[in-house]
């Protein structure tokens, strides 16, 4: 993988998530992909859990959300990128968003992480900016 190639599953990701169905889903992901929405969390394996998964997440694909996406790094068949993503207009939930890919040889994303962070969610002592 390279930064383009990873910059172009990022838009099919956004592009899938704003699409009706799921159907778009197994150009994306690997059949028996690794979904895992925080790095405690127990991973959703197999694409047909990913669908369900995604279906009970989103509010469907008309929901109001802006997200901007950076690669960070690419390093072989692994990428990590940056996210910030902001619900609603006006806002009423953003978060920012890391997320560690691992691709297969045909460019589909075979294991997905999130650690995703939230301004209203932060460690014990910190102080927001």
């Amino acid at each position: 993988m390279d930064r383009k190639q990873v910059d172009d599953w990022l838009v099919g990701y956004e592009r899938a998530w704003r699409t009706p169905g799921t159907d778009t889903l197994g150009t994306l992901f690997t059949e028996d992909a690794s979904y895992r929405q925080g790095p405690y969390l127990a991973p959703v394996v197999g694409l047909p859990a990913i669908a369900r998964m995604w279906e009970e997440q989103r509010d469907g694909p008309d929901e109001v959300f802006r997200m901007t996406s950076t690669v960070v790094a690419v390093d072989g068949d692994t990428a990590v990128s940056h996210h910030e993503v902001r619900y609603g207009d006006p806002v009423t939930q953003e978060y920012r968003d890391l997320w560690v890919m691992r691709f297969a040889d045909d460019g589909r994303c075979r294991s997905f992480e999130e650690w995703p962070f939230w301004p209203d969610r932060q460690p014990p002592g910190v102080s927001q900016p």
